[in-house]
């Protein structure tokens, strides 16, 4: 038992409640969390947010809101909880400020904004299932990564500290090409139309981190086959394509790679607004050992459709491809317009 005078004193004054004094303390106690709770968000979507072999719990919550878990961003960063970051925090909160464990060394205070701790780092309780937990919204990851890693370009961080630093440049490898925030959709089940993790594992699979050398990926023949059946002449080696083939090309070859893909191409591979053209071609973006062969795959049997196809007949070839991937959706090719000029593109 404890020999502090309040705590006595604080018995002795509970030993003399009555029990219904005790119920209705007990009720009023129970009200307050529940009004408290009541104002809360809670979730609708939960989920754990996976970037390589760190795992980190998040949400969506009532309000659009996606959060992380304060204690899965601090094991993120930290690998675990340090005795210094605990002991920082109770001072901080018993001064009347949340400080996060993940930004709690003090080595770090000179590299952390007012507009850091005034935005990102305000902390958000919500509520799950029947506890409030302590979260952030989850674009703090990437502002808390750069936070670690501004220190160590310093010179700033002690060396136990730089392996919560490596930690820190992972994740953000990790978050470079897909925003955090499509990320926890995916996650959390948000975006019901596409499976947990999927397009996280199609776009890993088929688009390249790297650009890859440039190789010819579309042969002669795809070519000479598509101006045979649309009834346009052709001349082996003539560079000088309409738009229409570029249109066309996307939906046939690059519009049934999963979904997701092509759109992730033309992220990373825009057009020069003062050129309409793109710097790449889109199959540079593709990684070698299942977009490739997958590109490769869809242009061999695009090719032998028009094959199979006569000469200047390209709605016979429309019914043949559709047969041969069939979709749910109306008429989807592009249309042709004759008004389209040919022009220079880098042969593929």
């Amino acid at each position: 038992m404890s020999d502090n005078p309040q705590s006595k004193g604080g018995l002795a004054r509970a030993e003399k409640l009555t029990a219904e004094e005790k119920t209705a303390i007990a009720s009023g106690a129970a009200r307050a969390r529940w009004e408290d709770q009541a104002n809360l968000a809670s979730v609708d979507f939960p989920g754990t947010l996976k970037l390589g072999n760190v795992s980190i719990p998040c949400a969506v919550l009532t309000d659009g809101t996606r959060v992380l878990s304060e204690n899965g961003i601090a094991n993120a960063l930290l690998g675990g909880r340090s005795g210094a970051s605990k002991r920082k925090k109770k001072a901080a909160g018993e001064a009347g400020a949340h400080l996060p464990l993940f930004v709690a060394p003090r080595q770090l205070e000179p590299f952390i904004t007012n507009e850091l701790v005034d935005g990102p780092l305000k902390p958000i309780r919500y509520v799950e299932g029947r506890s409030v937990v302590v979260g952030y919204d989850a674009r703090i990851l990437r502002a808390v990564c750069e936070i670690w890693l501004s220190a160590r370009a310093a010179g700033a961080l002690q060396e136990q500290q730089l392996d919560k630093a490596q930690r820190a440049e992972l994740l953000m490898r990790s978050l470079a090409d897909i925003g955090i925030v499509a990320l926890v959709d995916e996650a959390t089940g948000y975006q019901e139309f596409r499976a947990r993790d999927e397009l996280q594992q199609i776009l890993a699979a088929y688009v390249s981190e790297e650009l890859l050398p440039w190789a010819k990926r579309f042969p002669d023949s795809y070519y000479q086959q598509l101006h045979r059946v649309w009834g346009w002449p052709y001349k082996a080696g003539n560079h000088k394509r309409n738009a229409y083939i570029g249109r066309l090309t996307n939906w046939l070859i690059y519009e049934q790679l999963p979904p997701g893909v092509l759109d992730e191409l033309r992220s990373r591979n825009p057009k020069d607004p003062s050129t309409g053209r793109r710097k790449r071609t889109h199959h540079e973006h593709l990684t070698d050992d299942i977009g490739h062969p997958n590109l490769e795959k869809q242009i061999g049997a695009v090719t032998t459709l028009l094959r199979a196809t006569p000469a200047g007949k390209p709605g016979f070839f429309k019914t043949l491809f559709r047969t041969a991937f069939p979709t749910d959706q109306p008429e989807l090719f592009p249309e042709y317009d004759p008004g389209d000029k040919p022009k220079l593109v880098k042969n593929a």
